[in-house]
């Protein structure tokens, strides 16, 4: 297990992550670190635990959202899915149509070849 220290509004702390996670977690915190100097820009100084309390909401609410988009984009993924299957399968009976007509065609063609050879 990998070990970092990251810092968040000036202060520094170690954590641990797994082994090639140490990049991801140093953005991760970089991240939660604006969304508290954000939050102290706009409010100054109104405690540090309350700081971070808040900025923990504004990223749950964040990935709330994001959560909310993936959800209507695999609802609208399962709509086309099931509109291309319809399509595939219309496509597919229509071949099958298109193809009996054919042979049919084909036979009525040899049979009236037939028909003017014997004559």
């Amino acid at each position: 297990m990998a070990q970092i220290t990251v810092s968040i509004d000036g202060k520094a702390y170690r954590m641990a992550c797994d082994e090639g996670q140490e990049e991801h977690l140093m953005d991760l915190a970089h991240r939660f670190d604006r969304y508290v100097g954000h939050l102290k820009e706009a409010f100054g100084e109104i405690g540090d635990q309350r700081i971070t309390v808040m900025a923990g909401i504004m990223v749950l609410d964040e990935l709330s959202e994001l959560q909310k988009r993936v959800q209507g984009l695999e609802a609208e993924i399962a709509t086309l899915r099931k509109t291309r299957d319809e399509a595939l399968a219309r496509a597919d009976k229509n071949d099958a149509t298109l193809t009996g007509a054919l042979g049919q065609l084909a036979l009525r063609i040899e049979a009236v070849s037939a028909k003017l050879a014997s004559s």
